[in-house]
């Protein structure tokens, strides 16, 4: 789990970032529409590991839905955070190349907006030693959708143009050969974004959060000027594509 300081080479723990963010991640990030979390686990009552919980976006929602849940995260912070808005779930700290469960604990194992930054070469067997015979790997991505063209500019402005997108087919094959072919889908929802909630949702970002400060707070003042020329009744829609894979543990 590990990025780099845009322009510096640097490699950056992404627990340590997203920590620093925790409570307006948050506030901030959007959640995953039911339908695709049903699709991802099915509709039948399941033991899941939501490996790199995070706050408990996905969390929430697979408790919601009748599952047994327990949530692994690194980041401490962020622990705290997914505890407190996901009250009595399971919530273990480790990562996704050593998890702390036992071999054939679980019947899914659900990654939502977190696997491409595992090291798959260690993360990948680690996931098929927990999972049950024909368990099975879910894997979710909430991708902005920049055909809306506020939405293609804020990409501009932060610097993430396209770059999302590029990671999930990598991601996805790096799962083999211990995963069959993946099944796919996509799932449209959307997001109210005040102003303050648009700049916490960059803050957010992990490109921006690793960034010095005074470089945040450029990109920051920028956002801020990009929402008051788009946003007309104060507030504006961001609409997203979940981006949903879902394959058996190969025997």
């Amino acid at each position: 789990m590990r990025s780099v300081v845009p322009g510096s080479g640097r490699p950056v723990e992404h627990a340590v970032v997203f920590g620093q963010v925790a409570d307006v991640y948050h506030r901030s990030r959007p959640g995953y529409p039911a339908e695709a979390v049903e699709w991802l686990v099915g509709n039948t009552p399941r033991r899941v590991l939501d490996l790199g919980a995070g706050t408990g976006k996905l969390t929430a929602a697979l408790v919601a839905a009748g599952h047994e849940v327990v949530a692994v995260e690194p980041s401490a912070q962020m622990r705290a955070t997914l505890r407190t808005n996901v009250p009595n779930v399971d919530a273990r700290e480790g990562r996704a190349e050593a998890i702390p469960v036992p071999d054939a604990d679980v019947d899914a194992v659900v990654v939502a907006q977190a696997f491409h930054w595992f090291d798959h070469a260690l993360a990948v067997p680690e996931i098929a030693r927990v999972l049950r015979p024909s368990g099975r790997l879910a894997l979710a991505w909430n991708l902005r959708d920049t055909t809306t063209p506020w939405v293609a500019e804020l990409s501009q402005v932060i610097g993430s143009a396209d770059a999302n997108l590029a990671e999930v087919p990598p991601s996805v094959r790096a799962s083999r050969p211990h995963f069959e072919v993946f099944e796919v889908a996509q799932f449209g929802h959307s997001q109210r974004l005040h102003r303050d909630h648009l700049l916490g949702l960059v803050r957010s970002r992990s490109y921006v959060a690793v960034r010095p400060v005074d470089e945040q707070n450029e990109i920051l003042a920028r956002v801020a000027e990009l929402f008051d020329r788009f946003a007309k009744s104060g507030e504006l829609v961001m609409h997203y594509v979940t981006h949903c894979y879902r394959g058996t543990r190969n025997a």
